[in-house]
Order: C-alpha cells, then structure tokens, then sequence
C-alpha cells in the first residue's frame, strides 16, 4: 500500500514544487501577477526531479503519476488565479499545462536512458535545464509583446514638457549630437506602437480627423491652444490627458530652470471648463501606487485625485483616473504623468516584455489608437490591487 502511495505523494511535491517556483523565481510575487504562463521556463527542475524518483518504476505508473502531476499543477494554480486575481487565463493554464506534460515526457525520456551513462546523462541534463529555461523566457516574451498598430493609422499628436527627446543631453548641445537622440524609453516604446507627432504647439498642429490627442504634462499653453484642444474634443475627437498633481520627473536641468517640467499641472483652464477639479497630490508617498483601470495594471507616483467630476465623467482607481464624455468627443484623464516615466513600467528585466511591471504602454496605445492597436497573445494576470 505504501509502495502504491508514493507515485501519488511524488506527484504532489513536485506539483507544489512548480508553484512555488513560479511564485518565487518565476517572478509572480515580485511582479504582482499569478499567471500560470511565468511558471514554464521553470518546469524543467521539478520535472527532472520527478523523472528520477520514478526512474525504476514500471512505464505505465510513470506516465499515470505524470498526468496526475499536471492535474495537480493545473488546479492548483487555477485556484491561485481565482483566489488572488479573481478570474482565470484559460490560454496561459493550456500553455502551462502543454509544457508539464512535454517537459514531463523529456525528463522521463532522458532519466530512461540507462545506457548513456551517469555522467553523460548529468550533462544532457545540464543542457536542458538551460535550453529549457532560455527556450522558456524567448517563447514567453514573443507572447507577450504586441504587435504595432495598422500602417495606416492616423498619428498621436503628443504635446509635453517632459523629456522625452534628447532625453540624456542635459543642455550640452555638443554632447546631444555627439551622443545621438537618445530619446526616453517611454517615447521609444509609444512610437515602436504606432505613428506619433510630437509638437510645439497645437495652433498649427491640431490632431488630423479619426486622430488622438496625448498631452503629457505639457508646458503653460496660450489661449488659443486651449481653445484647440476643447474645439477638437467637443466636435468628436479623443484625448489621453495626463494632468499632474505633484510631478516626480527626473529634473534634467538646475532646479529652477524654465526648461524642466512644470512642478504641478498648468491644465487647470481647460479642465476647469470641462467641470473638472484636480486635487493636491498626497503628501510624503514614498513608493508607487498599484491601480487597475479597465482590467489593466498601472502604476502610479503622487497622484493627485479628481475632486469634482461632471456626470458625464467616470472615475476609475480612487478617483486618480477618470473617462469623460465632452460634446462628441472623450478624454482620458490622468492625474499623473510620472505614468509613463519608465522604472514604472518597463520590464524588470530588459527585454523581457513577459516580465512587465504594469499595461501602462498597451493600455495608453489601445486608447491612443483605439481598434488599431493591437493586444499580445497573452495578457499579464495581475493580483488585484486594494485602492481606496
């Protein structure tokens, strides 16, 4: 009975083995998500680990605890899923559970392989952890990353004071040459999405029909600017606005210099007559703020909250994000523009698009191009964020 019994309890370790792994080194703890889709690179060790306690056991025994391995890993991280994000991925749990079983299969096979000797067998091993691993993180990164929008599709035209061209110049004019644009990684990542028109003024440049408008913590606009962006709205356009309470951007300039951003927002004419009141940013927030928008992850520095807010109005995150309806138009305001300031969002580990902190750049490109923009086959899983 005992000997019927360890297969089971294998299968069980092993099992809890894989979601550990993936909450720890698999990065769902730091990240903040449980996708089951972060635990692949890593299900090599476990798998491996399995192969050799059943390495004497008959061939059909062998695959029954393997599947019944893959059960358990299924349930249980489609009960993490439910329990700390609320909902499940269904394409991330197949994905998860196609690799247990495949990698399953390859442990078993190479651990089988009396013949090639121990220490030809460590190696081999040795190789598929590696290939396994670096495999893993190369299939999971393509998954994750969207694709631009459509050819086609009408420019974003972006206004700020933030630096985002030139961003590493530091008013050395030789050394901005001599160094190449060396445009923010934010600007970098908004125009890999899709077309973007950064300008000086919106007199001249107002959004073409079908168009968006980005504002991003621009500088004191004139009235007849003003007057554009309220014209553009009410007869049909969009708006991404991001209005800051309490900027925490990265002076590039000695402090007091008319070059660096704004300390708090100059957008308080427009907003105000659409009926909308941007509060004080928070005093002494130290680190920064988990929202979920619409389903997607954004993090946020010293936001300021919307005080008053039209009926027409929909607030999101505590009152920190808001969509309003303005003539025939709509807006998308922010009360934050460190959004997009890259520790914020960028991946944790370069390159790694699977490994992402927030949506803050996909969400910002599906409301900038709307139908255009396109989704990545596979969507981070985010532990829901308590926000008041």
């Amino acid at each position: 009975m005992a000997a019927a019994r360890r297969p089971l309890l294998h299968g069980l370790v092993v099992a809890a083995l894989a979601l550990l792994l993936a909450w720890t080194a698999g990065g769902q703890a730091l990240l903040g998500r449980i996708d089951p889709a972060l635990a692949v690179p890593l299900l090599i060790l476990p798998m491996l680990l399995l192969g050799w306690w059943q390495r004497d056991e008959p061939a059909a025994g062998r695959r029954r605890t393997v599947l019944f391995t893959v059960i358990i890993l299924a349930a249980g991280q489609a009960l993490l899923a439910f329990r700390l994000a609320g909902s499940l991925a269904l394409a991330q749990l197949l994905l998860a559970l196609a690799a247990a079983a495949l990698v399953g299969w390859i442990s078993d096979a190479l651990v089988q392989r009396r013949t090639w000797g121990r220490g030809l067998r460590l190696v081999i091993a040795a190789l598929l952890v590696t290939g396994w691993f670096a495999g893993g993180h190369a299939l999971l990164s393509a998954f994750y990353r969207s694709a631009p929008v459509a050819g086609d599709a009408p420019a974003v035209t972006m206004l700020t004071s933030l630096p985002l061209r030139w961003a590493g110049g530091g008013g050395d004019i030789a050394a901005m040459i001599a160094d190449g644009p060396g445009d923010d990684p934010a600007l970098v990542r908004l125009q890999a999405a899709g077309p973007v028109s950064l300008v000086d003024s919106l007199v001249d440049h107002v959004p073409p029909p079908g168009g968006t408008l980005l504002l991003a913590h621009p500088r004191a606009l004139a009235p007849r600017e003003l007057v554009a962006i309220d014209a553009f709205v009410r007869g049909g356009g969009r708006a991404v606005i991001l209005a800051d309470a309490l900027s925490g951007w990265p002076a590039t300039h000695p402090l007091g210099d008319p070059r660096n951003p704004p300390v708090t927002s100059l957008l308080t004419p427009l907003l105000d007559h659409w009926g909308v009141t941007l509060g004080a940013a928070p005093v002494g927030e130290a680190q920064a703020l988990s929202v979920d928008v619409e389903r997607a992850r954004l993090r946020l520095f010293s936001a300021g909250r919307f005080d008053r807010l039209p009926a027409s109005c929909r607030a999101f995150a505590g009152r920190r994000v808001a969509h309003c309806l303005i003539g025939q138009g709509e807006a998308w305001l922010v009360g934050d523009a460190d959004l997009i300031f890259a520790p914020l969002w960028q991946p944790a580990v370069p390159g790694a698009s699977h490994l992402g902190q927030a949506d803050t750049m996909d969400w910002l490109a599906a409301r900038l191009w709307r139908d255009a923009a396109t989704r990545a086959p596979l969507r981070p899983l985010w532990i829901r964020a308590h926000t008041e």
